[in-house]
């Protein structure tokens, strides 16, 4: 398993920081991939050895654990993974207690988090972080420039997300937007295998407060929904039970494009967000703690439904864009939450 993982490193090592070489990939189809990308070189490694191949996949795992939560570093990651576990049989062949070792790890990480802190250097000019960018972007002076770009237009508080264009120029397109740190209740409702997030166009967004656990209540509207042929995303304290099969076996069946997402934080400070979500969207707060707008299937009243352009929601974190809300009240928000951060007071029309 060792070796399996130091000859996996030993390729990834190669594409490691600026001055880093490439790497090419055999593909089943298609010409060969040059990539300086360390994840995607681990990605592509695979051995016949179903031990030295143990040790491949567990360099796979922390090189995708790292692109997810980093976005960069991962070869940087790689090397330290193959150290850690070579000094780490070293000790253990000398009688190291392994659990006595674990906790000195967690001293040492905790110390060299503390270390990178204290030398790190805050960005200040776009120039600065266009240089980073590139590097990022394995040594593309335009997409690091674009990034720059769009830093520089939505400032340090804004959302960066891609996706495949309809040309073959890269584009940057500055949409109003918001990040949810909750992804899909269930994958699901995933609508892409590959990336595993649920891609909605134009949805309906129905925003609760509450559990739901009845699918009877939701009946009304979802009929309203499949009647306009349009998506729906539910962002609710939860679904569960009866709601969440229904939902499941008719996303699965084709009948209904929905994704659900449990609503993000906890008291006041989940009920702020859902707040924030419903003004964005252009949503009525349903089950709010002393409102008594609830979901009526009797009386079923569409204007509870805010709006999206798009909505792209993973198992970690939900992006909706261009909501459907009252300009002047999202601005009003937005200030709101702005001087709630720095402590400043708060103005009202």
């Amino acid at each position: 398993m060792q070796e399996g993982l130091s000859r996996a490193v030993a390729a990834v090592a190669t594409t490691m920081g600026p001055k880093g070489r490439n790497v090419i990939i055999e593909q089943a189809y298609g010409a060969p991939r040059v990539t300086k990308d360390g994840v995607t070189v681990a990605r592509a490694i695979d051995f016949e050895d179903h031990y030295e191949n143990m040790g491949a996949q567990l360099l796979k795992q922390v090189c995708n654990q790292t692109n997810d939560l980093a976005g960069d570093g991962t070869t940087t990651a790689a090397v330290l993974t193959d150290s850690i576990f070579a000094e780490g049989l070293k000790c253990l062949s000398r009688g190291t207690n392994p659990i006595d070792m674990k906790r000195g790890m967690d001293v040492a990480v905790a110390y060299v988090q503390s270390s990178i802190l204290k030398q790190a250097r805050e960005l200040k000019t776009s120039e600065e972080v266009v240089r980073v960018a590139t590097i990022s972007a394995n040594g593309d002076a335009d997409i690091g420039d674009m990034i720059g770009k769009a830093m520089e237009k939505v400032g340090r508080d804004g959302v960066i997300t891609t996706k495949d264009g309809n040309t073959t120029q890269t584009e940057l397109e500055i949409v109003e937007g918001m990040k949810i740190e909750r992804g899909y209740i269930s994958p699901y409702f995933a609508t892409d295998a590959k990336t595993q997030k649920a891609e909605l166009e134009d949805p309906f967004v129905l925003v609760h407060a509450k559990k739901i656990s009845s699918i009877h209540t939701l009946l009304p509207a979802l009929n309203y929904v499949v009647q306009h042929s349009r998506p729906l995303l539910i962002i609710a304290d939860d679904v569960e039970s009866e709601a969440l099969t229904t939902l499941i076996l008719n996303r699965l069946q084709g009948k209904l494009k929905v994704c659900c997402v449990k609503a993000p934080g906890f008291g006041d400070t989940k009920a702020g967000m859902l707040q924030d979500i419903a003004i964005f969207t252009g949503a009525r707060l349903l089950g709010e703690e002393g409102s008594s707008l609830e979901l009526d299937a009797e009386n079923f009243d569409p204007s509870v439904f805010g709006t999206v352009k798009k909505a792209t929601v993973g198992k970690d974190e939900t992006v909706i864009l261009s909501g459907g809300g009252d300009a002047a009240a999202v601005q009003q928000q937005l200030e709101l939450l702005r001087a709630l951060a720095t402590n400043e007071p708060v103005q009202y029309n």
